[in-house]
């Protein structure tokens, strides 16, 4: 079966989501990220509902996302503490926000996609974890610094 472009768009929002999660879940449960990848793959990616199916993820893009999130975290954090004010550096910033910054930067710092589509991508994110808040506005602009520094060529 071939894929349109739009159901691998799709696919691909969907592996960035769930990367946050998976990176969030390791942190809070202080989970492998191999036992993570496995039980996303396995039982996320997909799960039905009684009335709400979840998306498939583009496995690829998921694995790559948090295997470079966690192989490349100090990295990350770094970059992602610049982008900070210095009274909240990135250890006390909200735990989902942060799972957000290290797969936003993991893919920033070692993905192919335009940093516009990688900001755009993970603002939609943190509207669907923060629909009420101002969560998306100040992921726009941390993502923004974020990505002047990874790729500031692109801009």
């Amino acid at each position: 079966m071939t894929l349109s472009g739009n159901q691998k768009r799709k696919m691909k929002s969907a592996a960035r989501l769930f990367a946050v999660q998976a990176l969030f879940q390791m942190e809070a449960a202080a989970q492998t990220m191999d036992r993570v990848m496995v039980e996303f793959e396995d039982h996320r990616f997909g799960e039905e509902f009684d009335d709400y199916t979840m998306a498939e993820g583009d496995s690829r893009l998921f694995r790559k996302l948090v295997s470079d999130a966690v192989n490349h975290q100090a990295k990350i954090d770094q970059m992602t503490d610049r982008a900070l004010v210095a009274k909240w550096p990135i250890a006390r910033i909200d735990p989902t926000l942060r799972a957000l910054f290290r797969a936003a930067g993991a893919e920033l710092v070692e993905g192919a996609a335009p940093p516009k589509v990688v900001i755009t991508e993970y603002v939609d994110v943190a509207r669907a974890f923060f629909p009420e808040g101002d969560e998306a506005k100040f992921t726009n602009a941390v993502l923004d610094h974020m990505a002047r520094e990874a790729k500031p060529e692109a801009f």
